[in-house]
């Protein structure tokens, strides 16, 4: 079987290695034995998103976010209804404001987002910037780095990815980080994400398989990550 993973936009939407996460998805496919197709998707393409097993996005400056912009609207419609369907998406940081309904610059400017997550982002002037630690009820201990100054807010009804230990997350009042909607996990976590969370990995791939038919059960046969392992040990004690 093969698996595609589709990269949204990673022409301007990939600074902080989040390439990193489409490899890690990429090799524990093929670890698993299933074949696996990456397609990059920037403005102009003619995707055909319904192709698509998982889709990832990752972070860029304002900049990047509005030169995909029109492009994103465009195909919002198809993102929205294939979210709503269950497709896995992974979504960092720019990708993560650009799937809520508006970023809002510091110049006041605001540069709409796609509407599919409950959520709004205002520019702030201070960096939340370093380690973080997250924890969450479904995934346990989350481990990354954030880089933004962008401030997240959830809907009230909306649910966070999980709760800050260390760090700042979505912003400076809340402790929440990231959201859970769906099969979207969307956060300001880079590092990348995945390596040293490969419980997130295997959700991802899992509800990909289930949609093709395959019980994540059999189809996510056990892999040895003790380098994993080490590395999130190491990352845990890290200073801020």
């Amino acid at each position: 079987m093969k698996i595609t993973i589709a990269q949204l936009y990673p022409r301007d939407m990939n600074l902080y290695g989040d390439w990193g996460n489409t490899l890690v998805l990429k090799k524990r496919l093929e670890r698993r034995g299933f074949d696996v197709e990456i397609i990059d998707h920037n403005p102009g393409d003619s995707t055909d998103f319904s192709k698509i097993d998982i889709f990832v996005g990752g972070g860029g400056q304002d900049s990047g976010q509005t030169i995909i912009q029109n492009d994103l609207l465009a195909r919002a419609d198809e993102l929205r209804q294939l979210a709503k369907d269950g497709v896995p998406m992974l979504m960092i940081c720019g990708m993560y404001q650009l799937f809520g309904r508006f970023f809002r610059t510091l110049k006041g400017e605001e540069i709409v987002g796609a509407n599919i997550l409950p959520i709004e982002t205002i520019a702030g002037d201070e960096r939340m910037i370093g380690n973080i630690v997250i924890k969450s009820q479904e995934f346990g201990d989350i481990v990354g780095y954030e880089n933004h100054s962008g401030q997240t807010f959830l809907d009230k009804t909306t649910k966070p990815l999980g709760q800050v230990i260390k760090g700042a997350g979505n912003n400076m009042t809340d402790a929440n980080e990231g959201v859970r909607y769906n099969n979207i996990i969307a956060t300001y976590l880079h590092g990348p994400i995945l390596p040293k969370n490969p419980q997130i990995a295997d959700f991802l791939i899992g509800e990909a398989l289930e949609r093709r038919g395959v019980s994540a059960d059999s189809g996510l046969e056990k892999i040895d990550d003790t380098l994993a392992n080490k590395a999130r040990e190491i990352a845990l004690k890290l200073s801020r």
